[in-house]
């Protein structure tokens, strides 16, 4: 039987339909415009003709930046270390989620305590360097991945999802003769599938858009992931000339054509990555929220 609206909820929800696609539209035109200079001429973009459709269309410096040795060999580090963080953060994560969870291990609380204490408190970013200089992690790929491989809210996350699991499965699976990594392998992590894709989109964005560490830790050019790259194109001078040094050699564009062309070249990637993991993002952190 279908429920008849009222004139007052019709009202609300165009309410709603209204705050939400004015929501969308301030997230995605910046993007627009962006992709929009990208693939406009010169004139038009100095002339500030540019705004949501390109002018004057044309992809040159899109191959500026793609015939850019630096920059590809960015983008394959950046992929690589993106990959190895994210799998090494989502296996100390498992691995303290499932631990956690579990009644049977002596001194669960405090070490819940410990773990969400560094959700609050940070030494700062002197003592960090400190430490990743003493052990000489300077100018590594370690100094990328190590300091920022464990969440602690994504593990609250994860074991929240496997505490709000059946305890009966794990008593099945122990009469059965399973020991606790078959019972996490075979039963925990395929129950916790949402959570995981999710929790693996929060690490994978996360070291992608970072480049925070790699201003303070790296200084060897083939070690610069490509957030990094973009952060100095974006702060050049914005002559020509310098740009030009950043990115490759670009004597007949720009300056701000070839920062919107490298802002797409850095977004891409991640965006393509996202629909694979979208439908699994609203349960997997609804799945999270429902039990602490």
């Amino acid at each position: 039987m279908k429920i008849k609206k009222s004139a007052g909820d019709i009202i609300a929800d165009i309410i709603i339909y209204i705050f939400i696609g004015l929501l969308a539209l301030i997230c995605i035109i910046p993007l627009i415009h962006v992709l929009a200079v990208s693939v406009s001429g010169d004139a038009e973009v100095y002339a500030n003709n540019v705004w949501l459709l390109p002018k004057s269309f044309n992809l040159d410096a899109y191959k500026i930046v793609i015939n850019d040795p630096s920059m590809m060999r960015s983008l394959v580090y950046t992929i690589f270390i993106t990959v190895l963080f994210t799998a090494l953060g989502m296996f100390l994560t498992i691995c303290a989620a499932y631990a956690l969870s579990r009644d049977r291990l002596k001194g669960k609380k405090v070490f819940n305590v410990l773990l969400i204490i560094t959700m609050y408190f940070s030494a700062g970013v002197i003592p960090e360097y400190l430490l990743i200089d003493r052990l000489n992690l300077l100018d590594t790929t370690a100094s990328l991945v190590l300091p920022l491989a464990f969440s602690a809210y994504n593990m609250i996350i994860l074991r929240t999802a496997m505490l709000a699991l059946p305890k009966s499965l794990e008593e099945a699976a122990q009469i059965d003769g399973c020991n606790d990594f078959r019972i996490l392998v075979q039963i925990m992590l395929p129950l916790c599938v949402p959570t995981l894709a999710t929790l693996t989109l929060f690490y994978a964005v996360g070291r992608w858009n970072a480049f925070q560490d790699a201003l303070y830790y790296i200084q060897s050019d083939e070690l610069k992931p490509l957030q990094y790259k973009l952060y100095n194109l974006v702060n050049a001078s914005g002559s020509t000339g310098a740009l030009s040094q950043e990115s490759g050699g670009a004597q007949q564009q720009s300056a701000e054509v070839v920062k919107s062309a490298t802002i797409m070249f850095a977004t891409i990637p991640i965006v393509i990555v996202y629909p694979f993991v979208q439908r699994y993002f609203v349960s997997g952190v609804m799945i999270g929220a429902v039990k602490g």
